[in-house]
């Protein structure tokens, strides 16, 4: 099943999200209009707006009131991603160039920053206190996990709970606050507002963990971006964290490094670019991937836990199959 399948019964208000959306970025400067057109062309699951909808399906659903938030959700979204392109140097991102790669860094730079500030705009229709600290909160976190991982990149003797904490504030919080937000918008009771938070935590680790796997087994037609794109840029996650402390493979793939300091002058373990791509076919070998899937499985089966006791009906299905499309996602 794809999620274009699951999607369906929000066919028409999602095509209205994306229209919002086109709306949002408008702008007199035809420079800044193209780099973000750009951006939101490229597309994207759009998953964000959609959990942003089905949290207000627990509530008076009201799309008027939800446009906002899913609009502003989704530019938060699009905003990290053109400044993570910067920051990673990427040339690709779901199989087209990037901003800075068709551009420069500095456009790219100031497209995030502008598509950041029409997100704060657009949410500012919403006259909910409530919603401004959530959202102003998780905006912080988000980029204190991106601090995190440029100080943890190169680090192959971080911690599995620096790992998790990482990809929380990167990916998780987006998709938890989405589905809390949609539901507190819509003044669903709190008990649902808080499990729609717990199973959106859930489900974003998973899908953050799942993006890892398959960075690693996908090919480039598939990922819209090289295989092993973060092992290039030295971003270390589970599947090599966990191939690395492997005592049958974790001996070889330690006998290819070299040390080096880190921008910070502290002095760190660095796999040489010349043995990348050897590294992922180790890890490809290795149960590193069985133990990262394992470990995403048991965010799902969390996910799923938290919607026992939501009402039943269409909005909770389509919870359970998102949940069931992440966790089959499998190499």
């Amino acid at each position: 099943m794809k999620l274009a399948d699951i999607f369906f019964q929000l066919k028409k208000d999602m095509q209205y999200i994306e229209k919002e959306l086109a709306k949002s970025i408008s702008t007199k400067d035809a420079l800044l209009y193209k780099t973000s057109s750009h951006l939101l062309k490229a597309g994207g699951k759009r998953i964000r707006p959609v959990f942003v909808l089905l949290g207000g399906k627990f509530g008076t659903y009201d799309r008027e009131r939800l446009k906002h938030l899913a609009v502003a959700l989704e530019l938060i979204h699009m905003a990290t991603l053109v400044h993570d392109d910067v920051i990673d140097d990427a040339a690709t991102r779901r199989g087209q160039q990037t901003v800075k790669s068709k551009w420069d860094n500095r456009l790219a730079m100031y497209t995030g920053d502008y598509i950041l500030a029409e997100a704060l705009l657009t949410v500012t229709e919403l006259e909910n206190p409530r919603v401004h600290q959530i959202l102003s909160r998780s905006i912080k976190q988000m980029v204190e996990g991106e601090i995190e991982q440029i100080r943890d990149f190169h680090d192959w003797d971080q911690s599995l709970r620096n790992y998790l904490r990482r990809i929380k504030r990167k990916t998780a919080l987006l998709i938890a606050v989405s589905c809390q937000l949609g539901a507190i918008v819509c003044g669903a009771p709190e008990k649902h507002v808080r499990a729609l938070y717990n199973y959106g935590y859930n489900v974003g680790m998973a899908f953050q963990i799942t993006d890892d796997i398959l960075d690693f087994v996908g090919d480039e037609k598939t990922l819209g971006k090289p295989a092993g794109s973060d092992l290039r840029q030295g971003n270390i996650t589970l599947p090599a964290l966990h191939t690395y402390q492997d005592p049958k493979l974790g001996p070889l793939l330690k006998s290819w490094m070299t040390t080096g300091a880190n921008n910070s002058g502290e002095v760190q373990v660095w796999l040489p670019d010349e043995k990348i791509e050897d590294a992922i076919q180790l890890v490809r070998k290795a149960q590193g991937l069985h133990y990262a899937q394992a470990l995403a499985d048991r965010y799902i089966s969390r996910a799923m836990h938290w919607l026992e006791d939501l009402p039943e009906g269409q909005p909770k299905k389509s919870l359970q199959e998102i949940a069931k499309f992440i966790g089959k996602r499998q190499f």
